[in-house]
């Protein structure tokens, strides 16, 4: 029976994250997913290629998968042929990175080759996540964004007593 006068506490759920913190979370989980399906690719091409075609058809490898699964999870969006073909520029950057740090670090510190994409892929990363933020999810136009403002009220034609 309940009293009169009492309240009782309740807990509210605590708000969802916001979409580019989410964003951000998947694309880091997406990203460590792909730098496998790279470094995996990379290793076993490895085996009968020279390191920079290894490198060049792992790269292409990891960048269609992670093309699918940055649309469907990072970004929720539809796989289209236009992001698809657009999708290229969001690694230009970290292949660019990627290839002169393979380089730098293989010719000029004699490392290892097969740690060397590891050690050269993270600088890249932020921009990666912002160009393709960019093609995945464009924002609206800015005109199609403003509501149509409302028609000036009609005039009475008739006129009122003074």
């Amino acid at each position: 029976m309940p009293t009169t006068g009492t309240t009782t506490a309740t807990t509210t759920p605590a708000p969802p994250a916001r979409p580019v913190t989410r964003q951000i979370l998947v694309f880091s989980a997406v990203g460590v997913v792909n730098t496998g399906t790279y470094y995996g690719s990379y290793l076993l091409l490895l085996t009968r290629l020279p390191y920079f075609a290894a490198h060049l058809l792992g790269f292409l490898i990891s960048m269609t998968g992670s093309f699918f699964l940055n649309a469907r999870f990072t970004y929720r969006t539809r796989p289209t042929w236009r992001k698809f073909l657009l999708f290229p520029l969001t690694n230009a950057t970290n292949f660019t990175l990627t290839t002169a740090g393979l380089y730098l670090i293989v010719h000029v510190t004699h490392s290892d080759d097969r740690l060397a994409p590891l050690l050269a892929s993270g600088a890249a990363i932020p921009v990666t996540f912002l160009v393709s933020r960019m093609i995945m999810q464009p924002k609206p136009a800015r005109n199609a964004a403003r509501p149509t403002p409302a028609p000036p009220p009609a005039h009475s034609t008739t006129s009122q007593p003074s």
